[in-house]
């Protein structure tokens, strides 16, 4: 296998679902791909520079993630279940994204997502921001949570539920300060 980014980033997120954020080094990176670390700086100049490559992978996850096409309520609660299933779908993957150092271009197409939704309800542009980072800290902390928890007590289908009524509740404060 030649050595170049995209085999540097497919290898990190395969090891990082495999040992989890704490112990995904570039260390072991460079020993799975049978190279010597230096090499891996011609790809990435740091282990930030990669871990943000792998947010922006699950950023694209979330950002691609079809929509319904009915309804706002519907939308921006499938807004936050990309954003959830995306993180989920990787060992850590909340954590990533809440390390992330510079949002790249598929974050910015994902938090454009739920901004042009919640504009869509006629909020001021600041306020746009605030319910947006409310709705996104909400799902990456519950995420964050989710993942750290490893709770084999309660079942998907329980932490689905309890997801989805955090979610509700957000989004019945939006409709309420908008809808009146």
């Amino acid at each position: 296998m030649a050595l170049n980014k995209a085999a540097v980033l497919a290898a990190a997120v395969e090891l990082l679902d495999e040992t989890g954020l704490d112990a995904l080094s570039t260390r072991k990176l460079a020993t799975r791909l049978e190279v010597h670390v230096g090499a891996l700086y011609w790809h990435y100049p740091s282990k930030q520079a990669l871990l943000d490559a792998i947010a922006e992978l699950i950023c694209e996850d979330m950002a691609t993630r079809p929509l319904p096409g009915t309804g706002w309520s519907d939308r921006i609660r499938a807004v936050a279940v990309a954003q959830r299933e995306a993180m989920l779908a990787h060992t850590d993957g909340a954590r990533v994204i809440a390390t992330m150092s510079k949002p790249g271009p598929q974050a910015m197409a994902f938090i454009e997502r739920p901004m042009a939704l919640v504009r869509s309800l006629g909020a001021p542009e600041h306020e746009v921001e605030a319910i947006v980072d409310t709705l996104t800290s909400y799902v990456n902390g519950y995420t964050i949570e989710e993942q750290a928890r490893k709770l084999d007590t309660f079942s998907r289908a329980d932490r689905d539920r309890a997801f989805h009524f955090g979610v509700g509740l957000l989004v019945k404060g939006v409709r309420t300060q908008y809808d009146g």
